[in-house]
């Protein structure tokens, strides 16, 4: 059995930096740190971060006043940022540069009096942070029927931002669907919704031509995890997300003479090699990793947050 593994996988530039903005916090300011719902949609960040000092919380109410809190990299409402503000916190924003465009997208064309839609699951916290962004009602649409069901006349002025989290595919066919129905509706192309979304789901699907089953290492609350999940599944090969190695069952591997390995823009490498080495304990042959985009992307940490000279 070979190990295929996609290129690019794991960490991208957002999460690298919401996590190095939680550990830059805890140096400067010294445990312990809060943060406003998880740094990123993953078990093993989180409990790592919390070992060193970190205190994850899903309400302002549960930090102290005058504490320091961060902003999760899926980005808050201005409702959060005020409520943060009243009660006297340290808030430090780790959202992710690409989340925050998203924002200034959908800012700019409320102030363009545009109706606003936003492609996304309802629920998520990078969609309620985005909504929260905004002083106007938000139209959310998950699937193309929601298109089909939005009571609206046809020459209203629409526009439209997207989660970045997405499926491509379904994102695509979503905004096909708005521009048959509304010509006139304005929005970012699919290509610019994020890069790491874009690559690793283009990765997963060249990793599906070439193996008999896909592992996708990542949290289930993950957003572009199970994405890649359900893209490798469309490209007709068995997928399977799992959390890590102790998740991998025999019986999946048996028959598979390749295996293939990615991983979600949250999940650490460790992670993906703790699978690799699981598979080999299964006598899996050699590790082979496709050739792939390679990754030169990396965002600034707020200024408060320099480490100080020597």
């Amino acid at each position: 059995m070979q190990v295929v593994l996609a290129q690019p996988r794991g960490f991208c530039a957002g999460v690298t930096r919401a996590i190095e903005i939680v550990e830059r916090a805890l140096y400067l300011h010294g445990a312990p740190v809060y943060v406003f719902h998880e740094i990123v949609h993953n078990q093993w960040v989180v409990d790592d971060l919390r070992a060193r000092g970190a205190v994850f919380v899903d309400a302002l109410d549960d930090v102290p006043a005058g504490a320091t809190v961060v902003f999760s990299a899926h980005g808050v409402a201005n409702a959060v940022v005020a409520q943060a503000r009243l009660r006297g916190l340290h808030a430090i924003d780790a959202t992710c540069p690409l989340v925050s465009k998203v924002h200034q997208q959908a800012q700019r064309f409320v102030r363009q009096g545009l109706t606003l839609l936003m492609i996304g699951h309802a629920g998520h916290e990078e969609v309620v942070g985005t909504v929260g962004r905004v002083d106007a009602p938000v139209h959310l649409l998950g699937a193309v029927a929601d298109v089909h069901a939005l009571d609206l006349p046809t020459d209203t002025p629409l526009a439209y931002v997207t989660q970045t989290t997405l499926s491509l595919d379904d994102t695509r066919e979503i905004i096909a669907a708005l521009q048959a129905r509304f010509p006139h509706i304005v929005g970012p192309e699919v290509d610019d919704i994020c890069y790491a979304t874009q690559n690793r789901q283009t990765a997963v699907r060249a990793l599906a031509t070439r193996v008999d089953l896909v592992l996708v290492v990542g949290a289930r609350n993950s957003s572009n995890s199970n994405r890649l999940r359900e893209v490798a599944a469309r490209a007709g090969v068995p997928a399977i997300l799992v959390q890590d190695r102790h998740e991998i069952q025999p019986a999946w591997l048996r028959g598979a003479s390749r295996v293939g390995v990615t991983s979600g823009a949250s999940t650490p490498e460790v992670l993906v090699q703790g699978v690799v080495d699981a598979l080999q304990a299964q006598q899996a042959g050699p590790v082979v990793q496709l050739p792939g985009v390679r990754e030169e992307v990396s965002f600034r940490l707020p200024a408060e947050l320099a480490l100080p000279v020597d």
